[in-house]
């Protein structure tokens, strides 16, 4: 009999995938995390019970997260990366020829020692001599650094969820501190959790809104990511309203060819431009939005509505 997983997306709604294989499990101080071969994604990262990236589509949560701002920024050298422990994020942004420091800051070591282990995707950055890896907290750290450290800060955070450890790194005084930390025309770009039609409320909007209080321009996006079973949102700002302008499908493209090493799977010229464009009721929403978050008034994703949020495991994960 198959092994199956269940993963609780929200109350009353369960997805159940067929578990091929364990390849790996830990348990850190922090969380269980786990690597395994399944039927629809393939390999599959899975922390605390949820799903945090596939082979199917982790390239575009992480195609998302990094370029639009980099390729937005004029000349970035240097970037802060906070969280971002499985090492797809450092390895968009070391894809970027004139980036010269990645500065990655995460809380969990045994998580991200376990990565470089079992995700040979980011075994190269890892390696990058232009990689300085940290373990600790992201926000103590990007506190210590001196003004205008970083061409671009990207936060790569778990949800926010009650209870726990990174809701007060999505309200309006970190984001007034991570701008003290950029350089002139810096780029901070967070990932603000789920932002399907039903879901686009509770983070990406009022994250949205908070960012607006700090920053002259902001752009919210989302792209659907078929592995966390809805759309997937960001938010990037900075004070350099030229620097954040729309860039075309062209200009796109040119940048592309000039600044990154190797193939993009899923970001273009094109598919760019659809980051960006926003149904009726996302626009409507973030129009009407009131919400500016802080650690007395802050948003949380619902249980079970997030990929990197509460879960359970309904079946246990076979053995090797």
């Amino acid at each position: 009999m198959s092994k199956c997983f269940i993963e609780e997306i929200e109350e009353g709604l369960h997805l159940t995938y067929t578990i091929k294989k364990l390849l790996n499990s830990a348990q850190s101080k922090f969380q269980q995390v786990e690597v395994a071969e399944t039927g629809p994604f393939g390999r599959c990262l899975i922390i605390d019970g949820l799903m945090q990236s596939s082979d199917i589509d982790e390239h575009v949560y992480h195609e998302c997260l990094v370029h639009p701002s980099l390729l937005a920024h004029p000349n970035p050298k240097t970037v802060f990366i906070g969280g971002g422990g499985e090492g797809g994020t450092a390895r968009e942004c070391l894809r970027h020829k004139g980036v010269e420091k990645v500065v990655m800051v995460d809380i969990d070591g045994d998580v991200v020692n376990f990565c470089k282990a079992n995700l040979p995707q980011n075994t190269a950055a890892f390696a990058d001599p232009r990689l300085e890896l940290i373990i600790d907290d992201a926000k103590a750290r990007i506190e210590g650094y001196p003004p205008a450290s970083f061409d671009v800060i990207i936060m790569d955070l778990d949800d926010p969820i009650e209870g726990g450890p990174c809701y007060w790194l999505y309200t309006k005084d970190f984001y007034e501190t991570c701008k003290t930390k950029l350089t002139p025309g810096g780029i901070l770009v967070t990932q603000c959790s789920a932002a399907g039609v039903k879901s686009h409320s509770l983070v990406w909007s009022p994250v949205n809104n908070t960012m607006k209080q700090v920053f002259k321009k902001v752009h919210p996006y989302s792209q659907a990511v078929y592995s966390f079973c809805d759309e997937w949102g960001w938010s990037m700002g900075s004070d350099d309203e030229a620097t954040l302008e729309r860039l075309s499908e062209a200009e796109i493209d040119k940048r592309i060819g000039e600044r990154l090493s190797g193939d993009l799977k899923f970001l273009d010229g094109c598919s760019y431009q659809g980051l960006f464009c926003l149904s009726k009721q996302h626009r409507k929403t973030l129009a009407e939005e009131t919400r500016v978050l802080s650690v007395e008034n802050p948003a949380f994703l619902s249980t079970g509505t997030s990929n990197k949020g509460l879960g359970h495991v309904a079946n246990a994960l076979p053995s090797q």
